[in-house]
């Protein structure tokens, strides 16, 4: 982060954003532009379609690989990059890591302390974090039932999306499920509405903005339908869970609303989402203020508002290429 600049205004700037590939990195990178910046999509796969989106792209080795920090700083400098967006959660820590560097060459940045990185993508540390804080979350324990109530979710301790996602209601076969989930835990399953809250910290550790959306549709994780709407109650919720995990940035937030009972939390992604369209379709400006607060500008708090019952529907669009033409 630079130090504080007085302007309101934020002039253009070239912002790389990783994660080229996932529905985050295309939505920031699609925001980006249409707020009139430059874009260089990153990722580790030369396929990824924001590569094709952005202004510019480049790959870079993945975040447990050696030399990633170095690769992301040498591409920025080529493109004349000023700041730097990641849209995936593991490569936080890497990139922090990496801050000094980035610093060294004129980069603003803004990435959350390590230890909130790991309590997000560690959902074992994460059922610690918020049952120590007394938040709402489902009965969990590691690799066995033992006092979580049915029916059950099985998941890996540390996964992504929907990958070695198992539901059931057969005591029994929990053994035989965990045995094939890498580093199982396993979960009461949650009933009711699903929600996300797509929500941005200021580096203060306070919630400047939670936009809540139902997730009506979801495919391989993904929200492809859904709809804004106003809880109080959730959105204080989020605040104090925002504290318990020390997280700043942005993060969008998972869980239930059951038809009777008490909202539950679930997961916390410590980046922006996949279904982060809908929340500024419904008016929260929240990749321009997260730009503006990693470049030293004071961030607007009217531009975080949102218009509630706004609704989502993803489709599909292509790009063709063809060899030796532009796309």
């Amino acid at each position: 982060m630079t130090g504080p600049v007085s302007s309101d205004s934020l002039p253009p700037q070239v912002v790389m954003v990783t994660g080229a590939g996932g529905p985050a990195g295309v939505s920031v990178i699609q925001a980006l532009r249409r707020a009139g910046h430059r874009t260089v999509g990153v990722d580790a796969s030369p396929e990824a379609v924001g590569i094709r989106l952005a202004d510019a792209g480049g790959t870079l080795p993945r975040a447990d690989e050696p030399g990633f920090g170095t690769a992301l700083c040498d591409l920025a400098q080529k493109h004349s990059v000023t700041a730097v967006i990641p849209s995936v959660a593991e490569e936080l820590v890497t990139l922090a890591g990496a801050a000094s560097d980035l610093d060294r060459a004129g980069i603003a940045h803004w990435f959350p302390e390590p230890g909130a990185v790991v309590s997000c993508t560690d959902k074992w540390l994460f059922h610690q974090a918020i049952t120590a804080a007394g938040l709402p979350g489902p009965p969990t324990a590691l690799g066995t039932a033992d006092g979580v109530p049915g029916p059950w979710v099985v998941k890996p301790r540390h996964g992504r999306g929907s990958r070695d996602i198992h539901l059931t209601d057969d005591r029994a076969s929990i053994p035989r499920i965990v045995a094939e989930v890498p580093d199982a835990m396993v979960q009461h399953c949650l009933t009711g509405r699903e929600f996300t809250i797509d929500a941005l910290v200021d580096h203060d550790g306070v919630l400047v903005a939670a936009v809540p959306r139902w997730r009506s549709e979801t495919k391989a994780g993904i929200s492809v339908r859904g709809e804004t709407f106003g809880h109080d109650a959730l959105v204080e919720g989020v605040g104090a869970l925002m504290g318990a995990l020390g997280l700043t940035g942005p993060a969008n937030i998972q869980g239930f609303i059951p038809e009777t009972g008490p909202f539950a939390f679930t997961e916390v992604n410590p980046r922006f989402s996949g279904g982060l369209p809908l929340s500024l379709g419904a008016g929260a400006e929240l990749v321009e203020q997260y730009l503006r607060g990693m470049l030293g500008y004071p961030l607007q708090p009217d531009r975080l508002g949102y218009r509630v019952g706004v609704r989502m529907y993803r489709y599909f669009e292509e790009i063709i290429e063809e060899p030796g033409r532009a796309s």
